[in-house]
């Protein structure tokens, strides 16, 4: 959402967020010249903040709204009600599919056009709610390979910080929820140790309470020395200029997984599950390594590969970066955008 906000507003477009309060957020906003309004937006009934938001709507008349969650999906429609934009747009970012509880909000006429971030999402959202397949379209998201440029990072910073040696060779994956299979991640990588002893693997963005879960997890399968479990970071490309390799494990949920594209942006080999819209990114084994969800022989293999022939993996990294600057840039997407508003709107 913040990258569409400030990309239209690079492009002369008066952008508004609005989103629950967040210092962190707004400061970021009025960096970046993009007005912000925090609402609390508790839940899809919330009518206190339904009605702060239709005089906002009211004052601005605003000639898209693009909502990107499904509590502000479900305020912006009741903001509306009574006076109506020229462009709704919704976006859809998540695999799982719609259910009777949430699907009435996309079959509504007053939506324009659902913008799913990959075809294996736009699938899934026509079927499980049935609609027209010219309403749902993709666009897919975006990643800043200005942002995530290996020239403009420190390859050795993370690894200082974290007490990580040169000569590991260092394995990343953003993300511990139960589906993004970093159990199956730790399998894996603890099968490959056993011959590629100096393989270490992080896993990054753990909240405080799941750091001992990842640690003891580690050390039930014989690498507790060989895994650390990291905080939440904002500096994600001084991480990924550390690593050597960086996978997703995902086995559910994802739709183009948002780190995957940032390594290969990166200029980093990536492993990817054949989950959600991977298969569209990971397209071929010229731009990275795709592997069946949940199958931990099968990363553990891919994982092998790379560290065995690092050659080849140099060779996929830089072919995956023009991979993502052909088809997955920032630029891109908001082009893609700008055109879909306009279309709509008849701007």
């Amino acid at each position: 959402m913040f990258q569409a906000a400030t990309g239209l507003r690079e492009r002369g477009h008066d952008v508004t967020v609005i989103s629950r309060p967040d210092a962190i957020l707004a400061g970021r906003c009025e960096e970046s010249g993009v007005a912000f309004i925090g609402l609390r937006m508790r839940n899809q009934f919330d009518l206190g903040s339904a009605r702060e938001l239709s005089r906002v709507i009211r004052r601005q008349n605003p000639d898209v709204i693009h909502v990107h969650k499904g509590v502000a999906h479900a305020l912006a429609l009741a903001a509306t009600w009574s006076r109506p934009v020229p462009a709704f747009i919704v976006n859809r970012g998540v695999s799982f599919p719609l259910d009777i509880w949430n699907r009435g909000k996309f079959r509504t006429r007053r939506v324009d056009r659902i913008v799913a971030v990959c075809e294996q999402i736009r699938q899934i959202v026509i079927a499980s709610a049935k609609l027209p397949r010219e309403k749902v379209i993709v666009i897919y998201a975006g990643t800043d390979v200005a942002m995530f440029d290996l020239a403009k990072c420190d390859p050795r910073a993370f690894r200082r910080e974290k007490n990580i040696p040169d000569d590991k060779f260092l394995v990343a994956q953003v993300g511990v929820r139960d589906w993004k299979g970093w159990r199956e991640l730790i399998q894996a990588t603890a099968g490959v140790a056993r011959t590629h002893p100096g393989v270490h693997l992080a896993l990054i963005g753990c909240r405080p309470f799941e750091i001992p879960v990842v640690t003891d997890y580690a050390a039930q399968h014989g690498i507790g020395d060989r895994v650390s479990a990291v905080e939440y970071r904002t500096d994600m490309p001084n991480v990924f200029a550390s690593c050597d390799l960086v996978v997703d494990a995902s086995w559910a949920g994802t739709g183009i997984t948002g780190t995957i594209r940032e390594a290969m942006s990166m200029q980093k080999p990536v492993i990817a599950t054949d989950c959600g819209g991977n298969a569209e990114l990971v397209s071929s084994r010229d731009v990275g390594w795709l592997v069946p969800a949940r199958d931990v022989p099968a990363l553990a293999t891919a994982m092998a590969e790379v560290i065995a022939d690092r050659d080849r993996a140099a060779r996929v990294g830089r072919q995956a970066r023009e991979h993502v600057i052909r088809g997955f840039s920032k630029n891109l997407r908001i082009l893609k955008l700008e055109q879909l508003y306009a279309q709509i709107s008849g701007l």
